[in-house]
């Protein structure tokens, strides 16, 4: 009765409860991919709906085919338009098995910016390190090179959006577009984006043209320049919606300055005049050194942009 006794001790149970959640965040919960949908009334009234698939931070390494594969699946979900939002790149060799990846898409509308992990690879970084405070890069040798990334996605037909602005027209809907570079190592400038705005003839906001502005890391001076632009819909990543998130509590940091309660998922970024609908990704993925997810599936968004209701 006695070893019985000690088997089942609280310590015992709290190991057995410990080594699960490992096992279950670390081995099975980062590859429960999953689709996070929403619906966001800011077309003109009797618009025909527009689905935009969102995805970010996939940190794609050359041997993810499981997620190479699923992400290319998403195809099948027919948008009518893809933004990809940064952290493509999980490996300085993942080039090309992230442009075979994203091929599937060719034809079909797509934008992007990047993040940091599209110009710098991964190193092991102290965690507790990350929960302090935003990890922001300072001076560092590039080791991806960004230059050919970009080529490859613009071979496929995609738009690039760092800095930058273009409008398209989608199921007879005319939608503005403008992004940021990563603020997160602040390559951001929004002058450049200004003035991309202004050369694209998009300067002057059009009340039947809704506005989306896109940005990797959802830093609070990035979300007030799309804002200052008119922005009905910010799109951003980078915050892997905390990547571990305690039941009842929710993320623990954003790696950023952006409120914890909007580190993933729909809420509305405003200030004294403006408000939009901001969508923070969790992403597909994480730092191949720090293989772990909690209570916080790895995601893809769709979003259906429909006129508001009569």
């Amino acid at each position: 009765m006695a070893r019985n006794s000690r088997c089942c001790s609280p310590a015992a149970a709290l190991g057995w409860a410990a080594a699960g959640v490992l096992l279950w965040s670390t081995v099975v919960e980062r590859r429960l991919f999953t689709i996070r949908r929403h619906e966001l009334p800011i077309l003109p009234a009797g618009a025909a709906p527009i689905r935009v698939l969102q995805l970010s931070d996939l940190h794609l390494a050359p041997w993810q085919t499981n997620k190479m594969n699923w992400v290319r699946s998403l195809a099948e979900l027919n948008p009518d338009l893809v933004v990809l939002t940064g952290d493509l790149m999980g490996h300085v060799g993942a080039r090309p098995s992230l442009l075979h990846t994203l091929e599937a898409f060719a034809g079909t509308p797509t934008l992007f910016v990047h993040g940091s992990n599209d110009y710098y690879g991964p190193r092991l970084k102290n965690p507790m390190k990350y929960l302090r405070e935003p990890s922001r890069l300072s001076t560092r040798e590039q080791d991806i090179d960004n230059a050919t990334l970009t080529s490859g996605l613009t071979g496929l037909g995609f738009t690039d959006l760092n800095n930058s602005a273009t409008s398209l027209e989608l199921r007879g809907t005319k939608l503005d577009v403008f992004g940021l570079n990563d603020p997160h190592i602040r390559f951001d400038d929004g002058d450049a984006m200004r003035a991309a705005i202004a050369a694209a003839g998009i300067a002057d906001p059009d009340p039947a043209s809704p506005r989306i502005g896109v940005v990797h890391a959802p830093y609070q001076a990035a979300l007030g320049e799309l804002l200052d632009e008119h922005a009905d819909l910010i799109l951003a990543g980078h915050t892997h919606g905390g990547q571990v998130r305690v039941p009842g509590v929710g993320a623990l940091t954003s790696n950023s300055d952006l409120p914890t309660n909007q580190a993933r998922g729909l809420s509305v970024w405003y200030d004294a005049h403006r408000a939009a609908y901001l969508n923070v990704s969790a992403g597909l993925g994480n730092s191949i050194y720090a293989p772990v997810r909690f209570a916080c599936r790895p995601e893809a968004s769709l979003l259906t942009l429909t006129p508001p209701a009569a």
